[in-house]
């Protein structure tokens, strides 16, 4: 009888549960999901997580509000917002113990706070992009690959990441594992932190920040500084992050990243683990990063103003 391979995703924002019911497709994978969220977790325990847009199905994946109900897991997925990372993988440690566990959440910084709790670590990049619509109901918007590679102060064994980059591409998502991940994610991290803060500050789309002269000059200034702290940290990037500027335009005018949704929503933003992780590169290596530091400094204050 062949074992049953069980996976935690930990946080089912629309992240969280495109890749756990992209999982939950594959023969032989159990899948649980824990999130705060009662309302999504209910209507995913009774009738199953759906997942629409660019994908059509629905898959049967275990969710929990608490994580105390679950079980020991293989592998384990952390996709919650940066600020929650070290709540919720304490919470969940006891499931965790002897899983592989990878971080694909926003920015830099992440798999450092897991690696405090756990063993065996792997960083993640991801492109696929969702949203919540209802409960128990995510929308695909964008599909993409994923790269995962062990992350090297607490690195999963490279078998293991295999492992659970075959299982995401069986289940839809195509992944790819990698002796050093750095670059992807340092690729995705550069575009965000260049884009998302001017659109968190200004209120105005990826798009129509990249497209006004006065922002794209912060925006390319933000890039300069970014690519001078990786030429330095050794990280080989995927692309030019101006490639990736030049397609939000031309197929993301719209978008409103996350960090911009955080700030209407009136939350505390990824500044962070964006901006704040390139800083702290800049500063292990001897980089000055004054770009990125005041983007920091610019939305800490905004955030500080809500209260």
């Amino acid at each position: 009888m062949t074992e049953v391979v069980r996976v935690a995703v930990l946080g089912c924002g629309a992240i969280g549960s495109l890749y756990a019911a992209h999982l939950a497709r594959v023969p032989g994978v159990e899948v649980w999901a824990v999130d705060p969220n009662a309302a999504h977790m209910s209507a995913i325990a009774r009738d199953g997580l759906r997942v629409t847009g660019l994908a059509d199905f629905v898959a049967p994946v275990y969710a929990v509000t608490d994580a105390a109900d679950l079980p020991p897991c293989h592998f384990g997925i952390v996709a919650t917002k940066a600020t929650h990372t070290r709540e919720a993988v304490a919470a969940a440690r006891h499931a965790l113990l002897d899983a592989t566990v990878a971080s694909v959440q926003n920015g830099v910084g992440n798999e450092e706070v897991v690696a405090e709790l756990l063993p065996r670590v792997a960083r993640g990049s991801i492109v696929p992009a969702g949203h919540v619509t209802e409960p128990g109901v995510v929308n695909l918007d964008g599909s993409g690959d994923t790269w995962l590679g062990p992350f090297e102060p607490s690195p999963a064994r490279i078998d293991e990441v295999r492992r659970l980059a075959e299982l995401l591409t069986a289940g839809g998502l195509p992944s790819h594992a990698l002796e050093d991940a750095r670059g992807p994610q340092w690729t995705k991290v550069v575009f965000n932190s260049a884009t998302s803060p001017l659109s968190a500050l200004t209120g105005l789309t990826v798009g129509q920040v990249c497209t006004d002269p006065a922002l794209r000059e912060q925006v390319e200034r933000l890039i300069d500084e970014a690519l001078e702290v990786c030429d330095v940290s050794g990280i080989t990037l995927l692309s030019d992050p101006r490639h990736s500027v030049d397609e939000a335009i031309e197929k993301a005018f719209w978008h409103k990243p996350s960090m911009l949704q955080d700030v209407l929503a009136h939350r505390v933003t990824e500044v962070d683990v964006l901006n704040g992780g390139i800083a702290a590169e800049g500063r292990r290596v001897g980089v000055a990063t004054p770009g990125h530091d005041a983007m920091v400094a610019l939305v800490r204050g905004l955030e500080s103003s809500w209260s």
